[in-house]
């Protein structure tokens, strides 16, 4: 009886210790692949079971060891695929050298919203985003680059947006969050967010649903602000008048202005809203208006920078 026991034990460990069959790729948030593209950015390729593919991430860290907190930093609505746009259009990269914080840049994700979507789309794919910056990517940073768990999360526009639903979501990962001409109110962005998907060709209610789904509501920063309380807050947004950036000759500018101006004043009025929401609730938030300035990158860059001193400390960097 005894011998009949062990070998159905051992048995058991065969099956369970067995390489699987069938497909190859590592299963969870793994480590695929790592270069280096200067002593203090290094991009890595993490295979994401959710997605089912491997996903590009640089990460701007410290030259030296030593544990620190970390900054997830979201793009807009057209991500970078081959190099985050905030590294490619501002100066993030000259502005955290020096500083103890990774700051983890995820490439892809065009009009992802950073979610995880209903259904596979024809168009896009099969996007599981919030599993994938939230349970997957995380540990493969902590476990690389020192991080210590102490997060912050933030993002332009549609980064922005999904920044404040991702941390009213997983109120455990943050400490922080910012958001740069970001709408955290789906009732007043709902609009826009149909519409930034449907002109990418894509079916925009693949993603939360029809309106009127509970999944927008579920997802809506607004309504479930109360998650967002003890954390260190910040928004900016300006009215949409062109402003001292406007004064730059540049190719963007015609666009800056006819299409930048627009949609800032109506992120503006959705900032106001929200403010209106967190006061009802008694959560404090930095809420940085100007009343110049339009939906482009010079702006962000300077509000990056403005935002540093709130997001900085509540991760220790």
């Amino acid at each position: 009886m005894r011998k009949g026991l062990v070998v159905l034990l051992m048995l058991v460990v065969v099956l369970l210790t067995a390489p699987a069959t069938g497909s190859a790729q590592p299963a969870g948030g793994t480590l695929v692949g790592a270069r280096d593209l200067s002593a203090t950015r290094t991009e890595i390729s993490v295979f994401s079971a959710a997605m089912n593919r491997v996903i590009r991430v640089q990460v701007l860290h410290p030259a030296g060891g030593g544990s620190r907190g970390s900054f997830y930093l979201l793009d807009g609505l057209f991500p970078g695929e081959d190099e985050s746009t905030w590294t490619r259009a501002t100066d993030a990269e000259a502005f955290f050298l020096g500083k103890n914080v990774n700051v983890v840049l995820p490439l892809g994700g065009l009009a992802s919203y950073y979610t995880d979507w209903q259904h596979p789309d024809p168009v896009l794919g099969d996007y599981k985003w919030e599993t994938f910056l939230t349970r997957e990517l995380p540990p493969v940073i902590d476990a690389r680059f020192g991080g210590n768990g102490a997060n912050a999360i933030g993002g332009l526009s549609m980064g922005g947006g999904a920044a404040f639903t991702l941390a009213s979501r997983n109120p455990w990962l943050y400490r922080a969050v910012a958001g740069y001409s970001a709408c955290p109110d789906n009732s007043l962005g709902m609009g826009p967010m149909i519409g930034s998907i449907a002109l990418r060709g894509a079916n925009p209610f693949n993603m939360w649903g029809a309106p009127g789904d509970p999944d927008w509501a579920a997802h809506d920063p607004s309504v479930n602000a109360d998650a967002l309380r003890g954390k260190a807050l910040y928004l900016w947004s300006a009215t949409g008048i062109p402003g001292p950036h406007e004064l730059e000759i540049k190719p963007q500018l015609p666009e800056n202005i006819v299409t930048g101006g627009p949609v800032e004043a109506m992120v503006y009025a959705c900032v106001r809203a929200f403010e209106g929401r967190l006061g009802s609730l008694g959560i404090p938030a930095r809420f940085a208006y100007q009343p110049t300035g339009t939906h482009s990158w010079s702006y962000w860059r300077d509000a990056l920078h403005d935002s540093w001193p709130t997001i900085g400390p509540a991760i220790g960097a």
